[in-house]
């Protein structure tokens, strides 16, 4: 998993695009934000705030990457963007569909400049589709992706916001994936450079998978919230409220499972429940188990079935999820002395990159840095400042 001598040239900012390229420079990746000569990337400024007074979500997903601060809305900011793609492997760009075409560094553009660059559009909608203009955030995509649906406790309620921006991440995750794909068939010589088009509500219906074939097949047991095998129909796999009102999940889809789970909590009356497919036999079922939960706290839980092979677990908030034992064993929270904490890369390699830098870069701090790399003198670097073309 070593990215390095590869160059990005990031043009997107708040998270799904960060995130991504995020992902790339913890896999040793040269990462360059290109920002604007304004406020660049927003979430720079966002609440909350971090103990160095830049928006916390920043400091989360620009770990290491270096700022580039050009004004694409002229000709010199134009031109130095080229030279930099001269000899870039990769661009990632989140603007609405069109913006680049305005802006003259669309993909045909580009590729005039650098035949074998990878480049890909991180959208909400898509280049294409009769939404792929519309405005749009996480909840807009995990609504149209069908996922804000199965949310709900039963077709009747209101669907519940996912805790943590799926969309957002998802997209941001599929991107790293389709560059390193895109660099590696490159590499490999079977195509040259490419165009990636992404769509953060395609990724999300692609989640669909365990609901899809009824979905597609207008099966009669449409798969509808609350009552499908991994959405609260089946009372072996949901979550139960424990004695100190906290919350635990019981997990045991299969029948081995479900038999430790019933002779662990001596309710062995109810092992051949499972498979039940009666409405009243599965009330009657989640009924005992409500009542059960109730009679200890969540980590009397939890250790109950410590060691025991029952797919039960508590419910943690973030803040205990990153102080948890099995959380921390993984080396996932980072807290480097260059650097504030962070969730670190969540994947573990036998030949991870050498050295990561956990700085997060000022806006514009290496503008000078990469134009003197491509050419430019310190006279030229000057004027493109005085003129408003770079910062």
């Amino acid at each position: 998993m070593r990215l390095d001598g590869i160059s990005v040239l990031d043009l997107t900012r708040l998270l799904p695009g960060p995130y991504a390229t995020q992902l790339l420079a913890d896999s040793g990746a040269d990462v360059v934000k290109v920002e604007d000569t304004g406020a660049g990337d927003y979430a720079r400024h966002e609440e909350p705030r971090s103990d160095r007074d830049v928006g916390a979500l920043f400091e989360m997903v620009n770990r290491g990457k270096r700022s580039v601060s050009l004004n694409l809305k002229t000709d010199d900011g134009t031109d130095a963007f080229y030279r930099l793609v001269e000899t870039a492997d990769v661009v990632i760009e989140g603007f609405r569909p069109g913006v680049v075409d305005r802006l003259g560094i669309d993909y045909e553009t580009l590729r005039e400049h650098n035949d074998d660059l990878v480049y890909c559009s991180l959208t909400g909608y898509g280049q294409e589709g009769p939404w792929s203009d519309r405005a749009g955030h996480d909840l807009n995509y995990v609504a149209l992706g069908g996922l804000l649906d199965m949310t709900r406790e039963s077709p009747t309620t209101k669907p519940q916001m996912p805790g943590y921006p799926i969309g957002d991440m998802a997209g941001g995750l599929f991107t790293a994936f389709a560059v390193t794909e895109a660099l590696l068939s490159r590499e490999l010589g079977n195509t040259g450079g490419e165009y990636i088009d992404i769509a953060m509500t395609d990724v999300i219906a692609s989640f669909s998978q365990s609901v899809a074939y009824q979905a597609l097949t207008g099966d009669p047991a449409e798969p509808r919230p609350g009552q499908t095998a991994l959405t609260g129909g089946l009372p072996w796999y949901d979550s139960y409220e424990t004695a100190d009102e906290q919350w635990v999940t019981v997990a045991a889809l299969e029948p081995k499972f479900w038999r430790t789970f019933c002779e662990t909590v001596d309710m062995e009356h109810l092992i051949d429940a499972h498979g039940d497919t009666d409405p009243s036999a599965l009330e009657d079922v989640t009924a005992e188990l409500e009542e059960l939960f109730q009679t200890r706290t969540r980590d009397e839980w939890e250790e109950m079935f410590d060691g025991v092979d029952a797919a039960v677990a508590g419910v943690y908030s973030p803040a205990e999820a990153v102080d948890h034992p099995q959380i921390t064993a993984r080396d996932l929270v980072e807290r480097p002395d260059n650097g504030p904490p962070r969730i670190g890369f969540p994947a573990h390699s036998s030949e991870p990159p050498e050295t990561t830098d956990e700085r997060v870069p000022g806006q514009g701090e290496h503008t000078a840095d990469y134009l003197a790399a491509v050419g430019y003198t310190d006279d030229e670097i000057e004027s493109l400042r005085e003129s408003g073309a770079a910062k």
